[in-house]
Protein backbone atom coordinates (compact mmCIF):
# COMPACT_ATOMS: atom_id res chain seq x y z
CA UNK A 1 0.00 0.00 0.00
CA UNK A 2 1.70 3.36 -1.26
CA UNK A 3 -0.48 5.66 0.35
CA UNK A 4 -0.46 6.15 4.02
CA UNK A 5 -3.20 4.94 6.39
CA UNK A 6 -4.33 7.41 8.28
CA UNK A 7 -6.95 5.48 11.26
CA UNK A 8 -9.20 7.55 13.42
CA UNK A 9 -10.98 5.85 16.36
CA UNK A 10 -12.32 7.38 19.25
CA UNK A 11 -9.66 6.16 21.40
CA UNK A 12 -6.07 5.55 20.73
CA UNK A 13 -4.15 2.22 20.60
CA UNK A 14 -2.88 2.73 23.94
CA UNK A 15 -3.65 3.38 27.46
CA UNK A 16 -2.17 4.95 30.49
CA UNK A 17 -1.08 2.61 33.61
CA UNK A 18 0.52 3.09 36.69
CA UNK A 19 4.08 1.75 37.12
CA UNK A 20 3.70 0.95 40.73
CA UNK A 21 6.65 3.63 41.58
CA UNK A 22 4.86 7.06 43.23
CA UNK A 23 3.53 9.23 40.35
CA UNK A 24 4.82 6.64 37.74
CA UNK A 25 3.27 6.30 34.37
CA UNK A 26 3.45 4.67 31.16
CA UNK A 27 2.23 3.06 27.68
CA UNK A 28 0.31 0.00 27.49
CA UNK A 29 -0.66 -1.29 24.06
CA UNK A 30 -4.70 -1.95 24.11
CA UNK A 31 -5.20 -5.52 23.72
CA UNK A 32 -7.80 -5.93 20.90
CA UNK A 33 -8.09 -7.64 17.01
CA UNK A 34 -8.12 -4.00 15.75
CA UNK A 35 -5.04 -2.95 16.56
CA UNK A 36 -3.79 -6.48 16.11
CA UNK A 37 -5.01 -6.22 12.41
CA UNK A 38 -3.80 -2.54 11.12
CA UNK A 39 -0.06 -2.03 13.40
CA UNK A 40 1.61 -4.02 10.96
CA UNK A 41 0.42 -2.10 8.12
CA UNK A 42 0.95 0.87 10.23
CA UNK A 43 3.91 0.28 10.86
CA UNK A 44 4.62 -0.78 7.13
CA UNK A 45 3.58 2.45 5.84
CA UNK A 46 4.71 4.87 8.33
CA UNK A 47 0.78 5.71 9.74
CA UNK A 48 -0.87 8.01 11.62
CA UNK A 49 -3.28 6.97 13.98
CA UNK A 50 -5.37 9.87 15.58
CA UNK A 51 -7.76 9.28 18.46
CA UNK A 52 -8.68 10.50 22.24
CA UNK A 53 -5.76 9.23 24.68
CA UNK A 54 -8.30 8.69 27.15
CA UNK A 55 -6.73 11.17 29.55
CA UNK A 56 -6.40 14.96 30.38
CA UNK A 57 -3.79 16.88 28.45
CA UNK A 58 -0.39 17.24 30.46
CA UNK A 59 3.48 17.52 29.86
CA UNK A 60 3.97 13.77 31.15
CA UNK A 61 0.80 12.73 28.81
CA UNK A 62 1.99 14.17 25.49
CA UNK A 63 6.13 12.87 26.72
CA UNK A 64 4.84 9.34 26.85
CA UNK A 65 3.29 9.73 23.26
CA UNK A 66 6.17 11.52 22.11
CA UNK A 67 8.24 8.16 23.58
CA UNK A 68 6.02 6.19 21.81
CA UNK A 69 6.36 7.67 18.15
CA UNK A 70 10.22 7.82 18.22
CA UNK A 71 10.32 4.19 18.97
CA UNK A 72 7.23 3.27 16.28
CA UNK A 73 7.16 3.38 12.53
CA UNK A 74 4.20 4.73 12.95
CA UNK A 75 2.52 7.84 14.80
CA UNK A 76 -0.06 8.33 17.09
CA UNK A 77 -1.62 12.03 17.34
CA UNK A 78 -3.65 12.55 20.63
CA UNK A 79 -7.20 14.74 19.92
CA UNK A 80 -7.28 16.63 23.36
CA UNK A 81 -10.82 16.27 25.22
CA UNK A 82 -11.84 18.16 28.74
CA UNK A 83 -14.03 16.59 30.80
CA UNK A 84 -16.90 18.42 30.62
CA UNK A 85 -16.59 17.05 26.57
CA UNK A 86 -16.05 13.57 27.13
CA UNK A 87 -19.35 13.72 29.29
CA UNK A 88 -21.74 15.14 26.60
CA UNK A 89 -20.19 13.61 23.67
CA UNK A 90 -18.72 10.13 24.78
CA UNK A 91 -20.80 9.15 27.77
CA UNK A 92 -23.82 11.16 26.42
CA UNK A 93 -25.13 11.15 22.72
CA UNK A 94 -22.44 7.65 21.83
CA UNK A 95 -23.26 5.82 24.44
CA UNK A 96 -26.85 7.35 26.14
CA UNK A 97 -28.64 8.02 22.67
CA UNK A 98 -26.39 6.11 19.68
CA UNK A 99 -25.38 2.88 21.64
CA UNK A 100 -28.47 1.65 22.82
CA UNK A 101 -30.68 3.37 19.52
CA UNK A 102 -28.25 1.13 17.35
CA UNK A 103 -29.05 -1.94 19.51
CA UNK A 104 -32.98 -1.95 18.93
CA UNK A 105 -33.01 -0.65 22.71
CA UNK A 106 -35.00 2.57 22.30
CA UNK A 107 -36.51 2.29 26.05
CA UNK A 108 -32.54 3.06 27.19
CA UNK A 109 -32.35 5.77 24.95
CA UNK A 110 -31.96 9.15 25.89
CA UNK A 111 -32.57 12.53 23.62
CA UNK A 112 -30.97 15.41 24.71
CA UNK A 113 -29.84 18.67 22.91
CA UNK A 114 -26.91 19.61 25.13
CA UNK A 115 -25.35 15.95 24.26
CA UNK A 116 -26.25 16.44 20.71
CA UNK A 117 -24.05 19.73 20.79
CA UNK A 118 -21.65 18.28 22.77
CA UNK A 119 -21.22 15.16 20.16
CA UNK A 120 -21.10 17.62 16.80
CA UNK A 121 -18.36 19.52 18.72
CA UNK A 122 -15.85 16.71 19.53
CA UNK A 123 -16.27 15.50 16.27
CA UNK A 124 -15.74 19.17 14.53
CA UNK A 125 -12.27 19.12 17.05
CA UNK A 126 -11.90 15.51 15.78
CA UNK A 127 -11.71 16.87 12.04
CA UNK A 128 -9.56 19.36 12.89
CA UNK A 129 -6.57 17.59 14.06
CA UNK A 130 -7.43 15.54 11.06
CA UNK A 131 -7.31 18.32 8.74
CA UNK A 132 -4.12 19.83 9.96
CA UNK A 133 -1.90 16.08 9.66
CA UNK A 134 -3.45 15.30 6.55
CA UNK A 135 -0.74 14.88 3.47
CA UNK A 136 -1.93 14.83 -0.46
CA UNK A 137 -1.92 11.05 -1.15
CA UNK A 138 -3.19 9.89 2.82
CA UNK A 139 -5.80 6.82 2.98
CA UNK A 140 -8.15 8.23 5.78
CA UNK A 141 -10.08 5.47 8.02
CA UNK A 142 -12.83 6.69 10.41
CA UNK A 143 -14.21 4.30 12.93
CA UNK A 144 -17.47 3.78 14.75
CA UNK A 145 -20.35 5.63 15.75
CA UNK A 146 -18.67 8.10 17.53
CA UNK A 147 -17.44 9.83 14.72
CA UNK A 148 -20.03 9.73 12.18
CA UNK A 149 -19.99 13.63 11.38
CA UNK A 150 -16.16 13.61 10.90
CA UNK A 151 -16.11 13.60 7.10
CA UNK A 152 -19.09 16.41 6.99
CA UNK A 153 -16.63 18.57 8.68
CA UNK A 154 -13.96 17.50 6.81
CA UNK A 155 -15.89 19.09 3.67
CA UNK A 156 -16.46 22.18 4.83
CA UNK A 157 -13.27 22.78 5.92
CA UNK A 158 -11.79 21.65 1.77
CA UNK A 159 -10.69 18.41 2.80
CA UNK A 160 -10.92 16.35 -1.04
CA UNK A 161 -9.29 12.93 0.31
CA UNK A 162 -10.98 10.00 -0.13
CA UNK A 163 -12.64 9.19 3.51
CA UNK A 164 -13.91 5.49 4.56
CA UNK A 165 -16.06 4.78 7.37
CA UNK A 166 -16.45 1.42 9.17
CA UNK A 167 -19.35 1.19 11.69
CA UNK A 168 -18.48 -1.67 14.55
CA UNK A 169 -21.73 -1.84 16.01
CA UNK A 170 -25.39 -3.17 14.45
CA UNK A 171 -27.22 0.00 12.15
CA UNK A 172 -30.87 0.44 13.08
CA UNK A 173 -33.89 0.10 11.04
CA UNK A 174 -35.68 2.92 9.14
CA UNK A 175 -38.57 2.47 11.72
CA UNK A 176 -35.80 3.08 14.79
CA UNK A 177 -33.72 5.37 13.08
CA UNK A 178 -36.79 7.80 12.42
CA UNK A 179 -36.68 7.97 16.39
CA UNK A 180 -33.61 9.86 16.11
CA UNK A 181 -34.37 13.97 16.15
CA UNK A 182 -31.25 14.65 14.81
CA UNK A 183 -31.45 11.53 12.14
CA UNK A 184 -30.85 14.34 9.05
CA UNK A 185 -27.95 15.02 10.36
CA UNK A 186 -26.42 12.06 10.65
CA UNK A 187 -27.59 10.56 7.46
CA UNK A 188 -26.35 13.33 5.21
CA UNK A 189 -22.92 13.65 7.32
CA UNK A 190 -22.64 9.85 6.25
CA UNK A 191 -23.28 10.71 2.80
CA UNK A 192 -19.74 12.36 2.77
CA UNK A 193 -17.79 9.64 3.02
CA UNK A 194 -16.31 7.61 -0.30
CA UNK A 195 -16.70 4.18 1.09
CA UNK A 196 -18.96 2.90 3.91
CA UNK A 197 -18.52 -0.19 5.99
CA UNK A 198 -20.67 -1.94 8.08
CA UNK A 199 -20.21 -5.51 10.33
CA UNK A 200 -24.16 -7.94 7.84
CA UNK A 201 -25.73 -7.65 5.10
CA UNK A 202 -28.56 -6.94 7.14
CA UNK A 203 -26.73 -3.15 8.70
CA UNK A 204 -25.69 -2.32 4.94
CA UNK A 205 -29.62 -3.08 4.01
CA UNK A 206 -30.59 -0.74 6.77
CA UNK A 207 -28.41 2.04 6.10
CA UNK A 208 -29.86 2.18 2.49
CA UNK A 209 -33.42 2.12 3.35
CA UNK A 210 -32.50 4.97 5.73
CA UNK A 211 -30.54 7.01 2.68
CA UNK A 212 -33.35 6.13 0.55
CA UNK A 213 -36.41 7.19 3.37
CA UNK A 214 -34.35 10.51 4.45
CA UNK A 215 -33.29 11.57 1.23
CA UNK A 216 -35.47 10.61 -1.82
CA UNK A 217 -33.70 11.79 -4.39
CA UNK A 218 -30.81 9.22 -4.10
CA UNK A 219 -30.40 6.61 -7.05
CA UNK A 220 -29.14 3.35 -5.86
CA UNK A 221 -27.74 0.42 -7.36
CA UNK A 222 -27.62 -2.60 -5.35
CA UNK A 223 -25.19 -5.20 -6.41
CA UNK A 224 -23.87 -8.18 -5.07
CA UNK A 225 -20.63 -7.21 -2.62
CA UNK A 226 -21.64 -3.37 -2.47
CA UNK A 227 -24.05 -1.10 -3.08
CA UNK A 228 -23.94 2.46 -5.05
CA UNK A 229 -25.79 5.83 -3.70
CA UNK A 230 -25.65 8.79 -6.17
CA UNK A 231 -26.45 11.82 -4.61
CA UNK A 232 -25.96 14.44 -7.21
CA UNK A 233 -21.94 15.01 -8.07
CA UNK A 234 -21.26 12.39 -5.01
CA UNK A 235 -21.19 8.62 -5.42
CA UNK A 236 -20.97 6.43 -2.11
CA UNK A 237 -19.87 3.11 -2.01
CA UNK A 238 -21.76 1.10 0.91
CA UNK A 239 -20.55 -2.60 1.63
CA UNK A 240 -20.59 -5.07 4.56
CA UNK A 241 -17.53 -6.35 5.69
CA UNK A 242 -17.74 -8.60 8.69
CA UNK A 243 -14.92 -8.07 11.18
CA UNK A 244 -13.07 -11.18 12.34
CA UNK A 245 -10.18 -12.15 15.08
CA UNK A 246 -6.14 -13.16 14.75
CA UNK A 247 -7.05 -17.09 14.32
CA UNK A 248 -3.59 -17.73 14.33
CA UNK A 249 -2.73 -15.94 17.37
CA UNK A 250 -5.08 -17.48 19.13
CA UNK A 251 -4.97 -20.77 17.85
CA UNK A 252 -1.29 -21.04 19.00
CA UNK A 253 -1.68 -18.87 22.12
CA UNK A 254 -4.36 -21.54 23.87
CA UNK A 255 -1.63 -24.17 23.16
CA UNK A 256 0.73 -22.77 25.58
CA UNK A 257 1.76 -24.10 28.64
CA UNK A 258 0.48 -21.83 30.78
CA UNK A 259 -3.05 -21.86 29.11
CA UNK A 260 -3.04 -25.57 29.38
CA UNK A 261 -2.22 -25.74 33.45
CA UNK A 262 -4.86 -23.21 34.01
CA UNK A 263 -7.69 -24.96 32.01
CA UNK A 264 -6.46 -28.34 33.53
CA UNK A 265 -6.72 -26.25 37.47
CA UNK A 266 -9.84 -24.68 36.56
CA UNK A 267 -11.36 -28.00 35.50
CA UNK A 268 -10.18 -29.56 38.92
CA UNK A 269 -12.70 -26.78 40.81
CA UNK A 270 -15.30 -28.10 39.00
CA UNK A 271 -15.18 -31.67 38.90
CA UNK A 272 -16.58 -34.09 36.11
CA UNK A 273 -19.44 -31.72 35.79
CA UNK A 274 -19.84 -29.84 32.27
CA UNK A 275 -19.24 -26.09 32.45
CA UNK A 276 -21.12 -23.63 30.27
CA UNK A 277 -19.39 -20.33 29.28
CA UNK A 278 -20.36 -17.18 29.54
CA UNK A 279 -18.22 -13.98 29.22
CA UNK A 280 -19.24 -10.24 28.44
CA UNK A 281 -18.93 -6.98 28.94
CA UNK A 282 -21.61 -5.24 31.72
CA UNK A 283 -24.06 -4.18 28.93
CA UNK A 284 -27.39 -4.53 28.40
CA UNK A 285 -27.34 -5.29 25.19
CA UNK A 286 -25.31 -8.98 26.15
CA UNK A 287 -28.60 -10.00 27.05
CA UNK A 288 -27.33 -11.69 30.72
CA UNK A 289 -30.60 -11.61 32.40
CA UNK A 290 -32.80 -13.51 29.46
CA UNK A 291 -29.36 -16.19 29.84
CA UNK A 292 -29.44 -16.26 33.39
CA UNK A 293 -33.70 -17.31 33.14
CA UNK A 294 -33.17 -19.63 29.85
CA UNK A 295 -30.65 -21.49 32.53
CA UNK A 296 -33.26 -21.71 35.08
CA UNK A 297 -35.52 -22.82 33.15
CA UNK A 298 -33.15 -25.71 31.65
CA UNK A 299 -32.70 -26.55 35.28
CA UNK A 300 -36.76 -26.84 35.93
CA UNK A 301 -37.73 -28.62 32.46
CA UNK A 302 -34.72 -30.56 32.54
CA UNK A 303 -34.01 -32.13 36.04
CA UNK A 304 -31.05 -34.37 35.13
CA UNK A 305 -29.10 -31.31 34.32
CA UNK A 306 -29.25 -30.43 38.25
CA UNK A 307 -25.79 -31.34 39.39
CA UNK A 308 -24.36 -32.36 36.45
CA UNK A 309 -23.88 -28.44 34.80
CA UNK A 310 -22.58 -25.26 36.45
CA UNK A 311 -22.45 -22.11 34.33
CA UNK A 312 -19.92 -19.50 34.92
CA UNK A 313 -20.49 -16.03 34.25
CA UNK A 314 -17.52 -13.42 33.44
CA UNK A 315 -18.79 -9.97 33.88
CA UNK A 316 -16.25 -7.32 32.72
CA UNK A 317 -16.73 -3.88 34.39
CA UNK A 318 -18.12 -1.47 32.23
CA UNK A 319 -19.25 2.44 32.28
CA UNK A 320 -20.06 2.30 36.37
CA UNK A 321 -21.06 5.42 36.23
CA UNK A 322 -23.87 4.97 34.25
CA UNK A 323 -27.45 4.53 36.28
CA UNK A 324 -28.30 1.40 33.55
CA UNK A 325 -25.28 -0.16 34.52
CA UNK A 326 -24.95 -0.18 38.30
CA UNK A 327 -28.88 -1.02 37.92
CA UNK A 328 -28.21 -4.38 35.54
CA UNK A 329 -24.74 -5.36 38.10
CA UNK A 330 -27.54 -5.63 41.27
CA UNK A 331 -30.16 -7.26 39.40
CA UNK A 332 -27.81 -9.82 38.03
CA UNK A 333 -26.31 -10.41 41.52
CA UNK A 334 -29.70 -10.75 42.90
CA UNK A 335 -30.67 -13.12 39.85
CA UNK A 336 -27.79 -14.87 40.76
CA UNK A 337 -28.68 -15.52 44.76
CA UNK A 338 -32.12 -16.29 43.59
CA UNK A 339 -31.45 -19.23 41.07
CA UNK A 340 -29.00 -20.04 43.63
CA UNK A 341 -30.89 -20.28 46.40
CA UNK A 342 -33.31 -22.47 44.42
CA UNK A 343 -30.88 -25.39 43.23
CA UNK A 344 -27.89 -25.50 44.94
CA UNK A 345 -27.32 -28.79 46.75
CA UNK A 346 -24.33 -29.83 49.14
CA UNK A 347 -20.86 -29.33 46.58
CA UNK A 348 -23.02 -27.93 43.53
CA UNK A 349 -23.90 -24.48 42.84
CA UNK A 350 -25.43 -23.70 39.42
CA UNK A 351 -24.22 -20.45 39.10
CA UNK A 352 -20.90 -19.27 39.37
CA UNK A 353 -20.61 -15.41 38.87
CA UNK A 354 -17.54 -13.59 38.33
CA UNK A 355 -17.53 -9.89 38.33
CA UNK A 356 -13.91 -8.50 37.28
CA UNK A 357 -11.73 -9.22 33.83
CA UNK A 358 -9.91 -12.19 33.12
CA UNK A 359 -6.26 -11.23 31.89
CA UNK A 360 -5.24 -13.52 28.44
CA UNK A 361 -4.06 -16.53 30.06
CA UNK A 362 -7.24 -17.02 32.35
CA UNK A 363 -9.50 -16.37 29.92
CA UNK A 364 -8.28 -18.60 27.32
CA UNK A 365 -7.69 -21.26 30.10
CA UNK A 366 -11.75 -20.79 30.18
CA UNK A 367 -12.22 -20.86 26.53
CA UNK A 368 -10.68 -24.36 26.79
CA UNK A 369 -12.04 -25.25 29.91
CA UNK A 370 -15.70 -25.06 29.22
CA UNK A 371 -17.96 -27.45 26.88
CA UNK A 372 -20.39 -25.08 26.41
CA UNK A 373 -20.25 -21.28 25.13
CA UNK A 374 -23.79 -18.84 25.99
CA UNK A 375 -22.98 -15.83 23.43
CA UNK A 376 -26.70 -14.66 23.30
CA UNK A 377 -26.71 -11.11 23.02
CA UNK A 378 -30.02 -9.29 21.95
CA UNK A 379 -28.32 -7.20 19.57
CA UNK A 380 -24.58 -7.33 18.20
CA UNK A 381 -22.30 -5.50 15.97
CA UNK A 382 -20.36 -9.34 15.95
CA UNK A 383 -19.32 -10.43 18.78
CA UNK A 384 -15.92 -11.55 18.48
CA UNK A 385 -16.29 -13.44 21.66
CA UNK A 386 -17.95 -16.52 19.77
CA UNK A 387 -15.13 -16.27 17.56
CA UNK A 388 -12.61 -16.19 20.17
CA UNK A 389 -14.18 -19.41 21.90
CA UNK A 390 -14.20 -21.29 19.11
CA UNK A 391 -10.58 -20.58 18.02
CA UNK A 392 -9.20 -21.32 21.52
CA UNK A 393 -11.22 -24.67 21.45
CA UNK A 394 -8.60 -26.73 20.34
CA UNK A 395 -9.51 -30.26 21.22
CA UNK A 396 -12.99 -29.53 19.15
CA UNK A 397 -14.85 -30.82 21.86
CA UNK A 398 -17.28 -27.77 22.36
CA UNK A 399 -20.52 -26.36 21.31
CA UNK A 400 -21.21 -22.71 20.44
CA UNK A 401 -25.02 -21.35 21.48
CA UNK A 402 -25.21 -17.99 19.50
CA UNK A 403 -27.92 -15.61 19.46
CA UNK A 404 -29.37 -14.71 16.13
CA UNK A 405 -28.75 -11.12 16.64
CA UNK A 406 -24.96 -11.37 17.14
CA UNK A 407 -23.65 -10.23 13.46
CA UNK A 408 -21.26 -13.57 13.66
CA UNK A 409 -24.44 -15.57 13.70
CA UNK A 410 -24.17 -14.46 9.43
CA UNK A 411 -20.84 -16.65 9.93
CA UNK A 412 -20.94 -19.33 12.26
CA UNK A 413 -24.82 -20.45 11.72
CA UNK A 414 -23.53 -23.83 9.85
CA UNK A 415 -21.68 -24.71 13.13
CA UNK A 416 -23.51 -22.89 16.25
CA UNK A 417 -26.62 -23.82 17.82
CA UNK A 418 -28.49 -20.56 16.77
CA UNK A 419 -31.11 -19.13 19.61
CA UNK A 420 -33.30 -16.22 20.01
CA UNK A 421 -32.03 -14.87 22.86
CA UNK A 422 -35.67 -13.98 24.13
CA UNK A 423 -37.03 -17.53 23.96
CA UNK A 424 -36.55 -18.88 26.99
CA UNK A 425 -37.72 -22.19 25.98
CA UNK A 426 -35.94 -22.25 22.62
CA UNK A 427 -32.66 -21.35 24.75
CA UNK A 428 -33.50 -24.12 27.61
CA UNK A 429 -33.85 -26.74 24.97
CA UNK A 430 -30.59 -25.55 23.07
CA UNK A 431 -28.54 -25.91 26.49
CA UNK A 432 -29.90 -29.59 26.72
CA UNK A 433 -29.37 -30.75 23.37
CA UNK A 434 -25.55 -29.20 23.60
CA UNK A 435 -25.28 -31.07 27.13
CA UNK A 436 -26.72 -34.35 25.75
CA UNK A 437 -24.41 -34.31 21.87
CA UNK A 438 -22.52 -36.39 21.02
CA UNK A 439 -18.59 -36.12 20.47
CA UNK A 440 -18.81 -37.04 16.93
CA UNK A 441 -21.50 -34.10 16.21
CA UNK A 442 -19.42 -31.50 18.94
CA UNK A 443 -15.88 -32.19 17.27
CA UNK A 444 -17.50 -31.41 13.45
CA UNK A 445 -19.57 -28.12 14.24
CA UNK A 446 -16.50 -27.25 15.97
CA UNK A 447 -14.55 -28.27 12.79
CA UNK A 448 -16.98 -26.18 10.35
CA UNK A 449 -16.55 -23.03 12.91
CA UNK A 450 -12.82 -23.36 13.09
CA UNK A 451 -12.81 -23.65 9.42
CA UNK A 452 -15.16 -20.38 8.64
CA UNK A 453 -13.00 -18.16 11.44
CA UNK A 454 -9.83 -19.31 10.18
CA UNK A 455 -10.62 -18.41 6.64
CA UNK A 456 -12.31 -14.75 7.43
CA UNK A 457 -9.78 -14.02 9.72
CA UNK A 458 -9.36 -10.00 11.04
CA UNK A 459 -6.37 -9.77 8.53
CA UNK A 460 -8.17 -10.85 5.52
CA UNK A 461 -10.86 -8.08 6.68
CA UNK A 462 -8.42 -5.47 6.70
CA UNK A 463 -7.10 -6.64 3.11
CA UNK A 464 -10.90 -6.67 2.05
CA UNK A 465 -11.87 -3.27 3.38
CA UNK A 466 -8.45 -1.70 1.84
CA UNK A 467 -8.93 -3.20 -1.00
CA UNK A 468 -12.58 -1.75 -1.91
CA UNK A 469 -11.52 1.40 -1.90
CA UNK A 470 -9.53 1.04 -4.88
CA UNK A 471 -12.18 0.06 -7.47
CA UNK A 472 -15.29 2.14 -6.83
CA UNK A 473 -17.75 1.15 -9.32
Amino acid sequence: MLRRLVVVSNRLPVAIESTGKRGGRQLRPSVGGLVTALAPIMEENHGLWIGWPGWDQEPHSARLLQEFNRRHAYELRPVWLNSEEVDGYYRGFSNETLWPLFHDLLGYCKFETEHWQAYAQANHHFAQVIAASLRADDFVWVHDYQLTLVAQHLRAMKVRHRLSFFLHIPFPSLDLFRRLPWKQSIIQALMEYDLVGFQTLRDRRNFIQCVKGLIPQVAIEVRRRYSLIHYGPRMVKVGHFPIGIDFEEFNRDAQASAVAENAQYFRRQFGSRTLILGVDRLDYTKGIPERFLAFERALEKYPDLQGKVSLFQVVVPSRTHVPYYQDLKEILEGMVGRINGRFSRLGWIPIHYMYRMLDRVKLLGCYRACEIALVTPLRDGMNLVAKEYCTSTIDGNGVLILSEFAGAADQLAKGALIVNPYDREEMADAIYRAFTMELGERRERMRVLRAQIRRNDVHRWVQWFLESDRAVG
